[in-house]
């Protein structure tokens, strides 16, 4: 290894005595902002090549220094590169590194730039990978719905409000509605992409640079659509982490909402759901149980996630234009919330995997809850010419009278019926029935069962 003629702070010239043990170990970054190392290498060699087209450096330099680049690259990736908390960050060890490799042409790498600019494209760059990996793991999670629900078309289930039995519907569809849901969280990561689209290199510090730089050649050559306008507004800017993070927790707050369900339906009370002995955990005390812990562990994380997207909040709301130190936990942030959603995705495609419907349970309890009564009244608008208003006394006034009989609806005689109302014939008992009930619903977006298989198909072709 070549001498390190530049083995200090790159400020040492001006600030001549070393930081304080302690501020070196909390000013520090590297543990955290190593995971950015490819795409600092990429943006570097990026902005090299970028200097050379605009004959800022030669091309002697240039290919040393991307020669040096890629050494440190590989070294990263065999785990021989040594970082040191010295240099703060993942940026600064980098460059150290390559002093030591080609000597001091690689004092020219940083012209025209400031770690400010670097460090946003970097980390746009990253969230941009990360947003289209969540939006992949995503489908596999749709991909897996899709599947059950095909198993699932004709299961019939209690539909809930208020956690009371209120309508029959396919289980099917209640599984496709988290399709929907899903759908919609790749949308939102997708939108995010916009803005992320948008190349912070070459804004430098906070001002811009004088020299006669190309912003539209690494744009095309880092994947990004068009230069950021405004050069002050671009070092301040952590909109797309909060637009990150805010995604993350939208997501994470839907996989909580079917956690919570499953571990619902999975309690002794409901027992509509049998879980796999793969994702249920056992008792230290009370040998019988079998605990949704994998379920409850995706119900907490989604506080993990909230939280995260207020620590961004709350650092972002005081700070002026354009850079502050209190940016520097962004990464850490945003790392932690992509960690956790990719972990619980991957953990909710496994419980989906491993999960089965009691259909029989499903069944009783659809048949229980006078669960049929919006089908009566719906059957008396459309077959006496009667008001809904109306309809809905009569029915709940039928209710009333299944409910002092204890029976259900669909055990009530005709002759029962029209104590409460004489025009009843006995082609009203068919309304009584849950697979009549569920394949009723045929308006868009219902339960019925043509209406599942063809959202099934749509979202099997896309």
């Amino acid at each position: 290894m070549a001498k390190n003629k530049n083995n200090q702070t790159v400020w040492n010239t001006r600030i001549k005595k070393d930081s304080s043990s302690l501020f070196q170990k909390v000013g520090n970054s590297i543990d955290i902002d190593k995971k950015l190392y490819k795409e600092d290498i990429a943006v570097s060699i990026a902005h090299v090549e970028m200097l050379f087209r605009q004959k800022i450096i030669s091309f002697k330099i240039k290919n040393k220094i991307i020669y040096g680049l890629n050494k440190i690259e590989r070294e990263i990736i065999k785990k021989k590169f040594e970082y040191n908390k010295k240099y703060e960050d993942i940026h600064m060890n980098i460059e150290k590194r390559l002093f030591q490799i080609i000597g001091e042409d690689a004092g020219y790498v940083h012209t025209a730039r400031s770690r400010n600019d670097q460090v946003i494209t970097d980390f746009k760059i990253w969230i941009r990978s990360s947003t289209n990996e969540i939006n992949k793991s995503l489908d596999k999670i749709i991909k897996t719905i899709l599947k059950i629900s095909e198993k699932n078309i004709y299961t019939i289930m209690p539909g809930f409000t208020h956690l009371k039995i209120a309508q029959p519907i396919s289980f099917a569809h209640y599984l496709m509605a988290y399709v929907e849901i899903f759908n919609r969280d790749k949308k939102r990561f997708t939108n995010n992409l916009e803005n992320i689209y948008e190349n912070p290199l070459g804004v430098a510090a906070l001002a811009g640079t004088s020299f006669n730089i190309d912003r539209n050649f690494t744009t095309k050559k880092l994947g990004f659509k068009k230069p950021t306008n405004n050069s002050i507004d671009t070092v301040a800017d952590r909109d797309f982490v909060l637009d990150f993070l805010y995604s993350v927790s939208v997501c994470s707050l839907h996989i909580s909402r079917m956690a919570e369900e499953f571990i619902i339906w999975n309690s002794d009370g409901f027992n509509l759901i049998n879980l796999s002995d793969r994702v249920v955990t056992g008792s230290s005390i009370m040998p019988q149980k079998k605990n949704p812990d994998l379920l409850e562990y995706l119900r907490g994380k989604s506080g993990i996630t909230f939280g995260n997207l207020f620590s961004m909040l709350t650092i972002l709301k005081g700070l002026p234009l354009s850079y502050f130190k209190d940016l520097q936990d962004d990464k850490e942030i945003v790392f932690k919330s992509n960690e956790t959603l990719n972990n619980c995705i991957k953990i909710l495609n496994e419980i989906l995997k491993n999960f089965s419907p009691n259909k029989q349970k499903m069944l009783e309890l659809a048949n229980t809850g006078y669960i049929t009564a919006t089908d009566l009244a719906d059957y008396l608008v459309k077959n006496h010419e009667m008001p809904f208003r109306k309809a809905y006394q009569v029915t709940a006034s039928i209710v009333n009278l299944a409910e002092k009989k204890k029976k259900k609806l669909h055990e009530l005689n005709i002759i029962e019926l029209n104590k409460i109302e004489p025009k009843l014939t006995k082609d009203v008992l068919k309304v009584f029935d849950l697979k009549y009930s569920v394949n009723s619903k045929k308006s868009f977006g219902g339960t019925s069962f043509d209406n599942i298989k063809k959202m099934i198909t749509k979202y099997k072709k896309t």
